[in-house]
């Protein structure tokens, strides 16, 4: 598929970058930490709004971490998480993953959470990911599989909200399901020595069951996924009113409990 053809589902609306804020190398990079060092140069793909690129540059110090995203936008608020953290060892650029504009063996680690999921490309983006490694160096990939995720109680609502993601992410040239294609994907780009894990965040206590179902509440209405959703045929307003209601409700039952799991791969060069 075409690189040209994927449009990032989420966007950057609040309620998506309340979700890309709270992730951190602890609960979202757990798999890499044993890899790092200081000393070490990091190219850190679809950064975001910097949370795991500050923890990354913190545990590589005085080594550099290079942060790049799609997204200019988006970087000003990682450029200013990174300064609030006093952290002088990261650098920000607008880049493609397709397309890196960096030389062969520029980085010991290359990472990318929630990126793979996203793009036209994906073995394309992992060749590319390769070639800026250095011989030694480790790529690091971590996508969900929506496919996967797995929740109690379960309103008919919520089976439609997860349909009506997958046709929309679909849609707009990604892959929902990609942790169980990680490791197809690293084969296709070359990558022969691979390490296969997974992961998983749970939302189970009445502080994460509230701002989980809150933000995707607020996502299914308000942001650039609802939007195509409804521009793309897939949903009315009203389905999208009654998804982020359901979600509100399921997000009050004393007994609600998600799982979100993840593929992990350490692809070494």
């Amino acid at each position: 598929m075409p690189q040209e053809t994927a449009v990032y589902t989420h966007g950057h609306h609040e309620s998506v970058l309340r979700s890309h804020t709270w992730r951190t190398a602890a609960n979202s990079a757990a798999y890499l930490i044993a890899e790092l060092r200081p000393g070490l140069d990091v190219l850190d793909v679809g950064c975001g709004p910097g949370t795991i690129t500050a923890d990354l540059a913190e545990l590589v110090a005085p080594g550099r971490v290079t942060a790049v995203d799609a997204a200019e936008n988006v970087l000003g608020q990682a450029r200013a998480y990174a300064e609030q953290r006093g952290l002088d060892n990261v650098r920000f650029a607008v880049a493609d993953v397709h397309d890196l504009d960096f030389a062969d063996d520029s980085f010991d680690v290359v990472h990318a959470h929630q990126v793979l999921q996203h793009v036209g490309d994906p073995v394309r983006a992992l060749h590319e990911m390769r070639r800026v490694c250095r011989p030694g160096g480790v790529v690091a990939v971590r996508d969900s599989d929506y496919g996967a995720f797995t929740w109690y109680p379960g309103p008919p609502a919520l089976d439609e909200w997860l349909a009506l993601y997958r046709r929309v992410a679909r849609g707009n040239g990604g892959e929902p399901d990609a942790g169980r294609r990680l490791l197809s994907w690293a084969r296709a780009a070359g990558f022969t020595d691979i390490t296969a894990t997974a992961a998983t965040w749970c939302f189970a206590t009445p502080a994460d069951r509230a701002w989980w179902s809150g933000l995707w509440a607020d996502r299914t209405t308000a942001s650039v996924y609802a939007q195509l959703a409804v521009e793309g045929g897939h949903a009315s307003r009203e389905q999208l009113e009654a998804i982020s209601d359901a979600w509100r409700a399921w997000g009050e039952q004393p007994d609600a409990w998600f799982l979100v799991p993840h593929g992990e791969l350490l692809c070494r060069v």
